[in-house]
């Protein structure tokens, strides 16, 4: 694959970092256009990545394109393209893009794939959302899966779920940002230093992630194996359900929804 980034910012980036380190593409066939280009250069320098004048450019290089512009630029950035992006793979994470959207600007020659990602791609260990609905060929769908698959969990979604399935993954990073942070205060308030409490947390939260998704239990399975009666877990989480953090986390999906 020859892939071409139009728009360089920290999730692309971290992409095309994770590409690379995967091993599933060689720097050298990857190009980058972003309008900011000292930004660029320097990206592109400790990538070792090609670097695109303009856009068209960029795509001429290529076999697929990926969108990684703001979604407020994608039209602009489409309508500069043109008739570059004729024959493409096209390949978007500009957040709202879908399919449906996608097909209202392009010519049937573009074929489309809507990738939703999350910023732990940045550390090798996204979650990627791939929209149902594509025009990718069966070796191109196959071949952006597993350039994906190569730095996270991959998952498909019917059109109509990418938008909760975004507000889980996409969002939800933030939110467990708020539970890391909340609980080292409490260890610190209790005299461990600040970056060990950091660290605690964050790999007692990673530990029991693990945990459930290797086991598949139930959350609620593993829960009640920690909480003895009358011991000290049980007492947290019934500090927890006093507080209302169940209903505070539905409450926070559905804000998103519901907007």
């Amino acid at each position: 694959m020859k892939l071409a980034f139009i728009g360089m910012g920290n999730m692309a980036t971290a992409l095309a970092q994770g590409f690379v380190s995967s091993g599933k593409l060689a720097a050298a066939d990857i190009t980058a256009f972003d309008p900011a280009t000292d930004m660029l250069a320097d990206k592109a320098a400790k990538l070792g990545i090609g670097v695109a004048k303009t856009a068209v450019e960029a795509a001429k290089n290529a076999d697929t394109v990926l969108i990684a512009c703001k979604p407020h630029q994608v039209e602009d950035a489409i309508t500069a393209l043109g008739d570059a992006l004729s024959g493409k793979a096209l390949l978007s994470i500009a957040l709202g893009w879908d399919h449906a959207r996608y097909r209202a600007l392009l010519p049937d020659s573009v074929r489309v794939q809507f990738v939703m990602p999350n910023t732990p791609a940045m550390v090798g260990a996204g979650v990627f959302l791939f929209e149902e609905t594509s025009t990718l060929t069966a070796a191109e769908l196959a071949e952006a899966r597993a350039l994906f698959a190569s730095i996270g969990a991959v998952h498909t979604l019917p059109s109509r779920l990418m938008g909760i399935g975004g507000a889980i993954s996409g969002c939800g990073p933030a939110f467990v940002d708020l539970l890391l942070e909340a609980f080292a205060d409490a260890a610190v308030r209790y005299g461990i230093p600040r970056d060990t409490a950091q660290k605690l947390v964050s790999e007692t939260v990673e530990g029991a992630a693990k945990l459930q998704r290797e086991t598949g239990l139930h959350p609620g399975v593993l829960k009640d194996m920690v909480c003895s009666p009358g011991g000290s877990t049980i007492k947290g989480v019934t500090a927890l359900e006093h507080a209302g953090l169940r209903s505070a986390c539905i409450g926070a999906i559905e804000a998103i929804m519901e907007d």
